[in-house]
């Protein structure tokens, strides 16, 4: 009896996650071949607020335009369009 308990009381743990849906690159869906780092609106989406730059697997990125990206974002900090530190 005590057997049978045990087994009844077990409770399923799942160990891993169900893969949540594919992030599609907001660049290749648009058709930009470049990204324009005077377009501070567009950038700005991908820095937090303390002015770090989010990574691919955070915004779904592509790693061409990723790198196009951070790029664009130096570019903008240098010429102060963004800030380097957030407040």
């Amino acid at each position: 009896m005590a057997e049978a308990t045990k087994t009844e009381e077990k409770v399923v743990v799942k160990k891993f996650r169900k893969p949540s849906k594919k992030k599609v690159c907001a660049f290749c869906v648009a058709g930009e071949k470049t990204i324009d780092y005077k377009d501070v609106q567009k950038i700005r989406k991908y820095i937090t607020e303390k002015g770090k730059i989010l990574p691919r697997r955070q915004t779904g990125v592509c790693s061409m335009h990723q790198r196009e990206l951070c790029i664009a974002i130096k570019r903008a900090r240098n010429i102060a369009l963004l800030p380097y530190v957030g407040d």
